[in-house]
């Protein structure tokens, strides 16, 4: 199933507080869970003011319909075409 990487502008998310990124994560899955087992949420990173998450998913609309019924934004959706790392180089 293809892997997506969403790119979320929220202004000051490096100073969202533990409750504040908690109460997000919930809605996440929450949302995900009404969604089901299709479309999968790996992980995230806060920077200062963008949320890059990593989302397994079967297209690209389902996950602009994740960030819709979350209310998250989803300011760039790109598909993961390949994945290096320094092992790559060997």
């Amino acid at each position: 199933m293809p892997k997506y990487v969403i790119e979320r502008e929220i202004p000051g998310a490096g100073n969202l507080s533990p409750q504040d990124l908690h109460a997000i994560s919930q809605k996440s899955c929450g949302v995900l869970s009404d969604m089901g087992p299709q479309i999968q949420w790996v992980q995230s990173y806060v920077t200062d003011d963008k949320v890059y998450c990593v989302y397994i998913a079967p297209n690209k609309e389902a996950v602009l319909e994740h960030a819709q019924q979350g209310g998250f934004p989803a300011n760039v959706v790109s598909e993961v075409k390949s994945i290096i790392d320094p092992t790559t180089a060997e």
